[in-house]
């Protein structure tokens, strides 16, 4: 099954065309998926890179799917509640991935969607929400909804549903999965924002603003002239990435593995 997440192209790496606001930096993280020491490791990496590079109006994006398959999901979303809360409106922002589609869904009392999310990294999450593993492993469908809805706190659920379905700045645009590239920016359906690949994937031709996405794993960040992809598996055991863009210029930050 995970073999399905990961590209099957590794596009050549294009120099930059597209550029932000003269002023305006952004740094865009990838999947997290539940990963905190990666995750910290990263936020030191864009903290330090941020002051090295001078003053500009700076923005982190996560593009979505902080949740499932790691061990920390539930300490993922505390730490970045904590932080945005703490840090200037504007300045950090997320983007709502499949993965926290799936669980809002659940939280909202829908079975159908327990059982597909515990066929997606699920069971992760919840253990990460302090339903014991035997609980887990013994308790009905009925029963396990019933005490994930009990165990996610209202504070994470109002924090997820604040999630956006797109960013766009400059000659980018910041999705989780990436668009219909048949349709306009503006006529997008959430459903291919969060879930699409190969329509998208598989795509050669120009797009109205260079996509930045997570969502489907590859070894290296891939770049094309029409998109980006950022996730590199951080649950997987590879790096936890971000990409950092000011100007017409862009660089890539990693947090290693422990594993690595």
């Amino acid at each position: 099954m995970i073999t399905r997440l990961f590209s099957r192209s590794r596009p050549q790496r294009q120099g930059p065309s597209a550029q932000l606001p003269e002023g305006q930096r952004v740094y865009a993280v990838g999947d997290v998926h539940g990963m905190l020491e990666q995750l910290e490791d990263l936020l030191s990496r864009i903290e330090a890179d941020n002051e090295a590079r001078g003053p500009a109006r700076t923005t982190v994006i996560f593009l979505g799917d902080l949740i499932d398959r790691g061990p920390d999901s539930a300490q993922v979303v505390e730490r970045l509640r904590e932080i945005a809360e703490a840090s200037t409106p504007g300045t950090i922002r997320f983007l709502l991935g499949n993965h926290e589609e799936v669980l809002l869904a659940v939280l909202g009392g829908s079975q159908k969607a327990l059982r597909f999310f515990n066929r997606i990294g699920g069971r992760e999450t919840l253990l990460s929400y302090g339903i014991p593993a035997s609980v887990y492993a013994s308790c009905e469908y009925s029963e396990l909804l019933e005490r994930a809805q009990a165990a996610v706190p209202v504070e994470h659920v109002e924090f997820l549903r604040g999630f956006e379905d797109m960013i766009v700045l400059g000659d980018y645009a910041f999705v989780h999965a990436g668009i219909d590239p048949r349709r306009a920016l503006d006529e997008q359906e959430t459903a291919h924002l969060r879930w699409i690949r190969e329509e998208f994937l598989d795509h050669r031709g120009t797009l109205d603003k260079v996509v930045v996405h997570g969502h489907t794993v590859s070894e290296d960040v891939e770049q094309f002239a029409h998109r980006i992809g950022i996730d590199t598996g951080a649950f997987a055991g590879g790096p936890l990435t971000a990409m950092g863009f000011e100007g017409r210029d862009r660089w890539i930050l990693q947090a290693p593995s422990n594993a690595a």
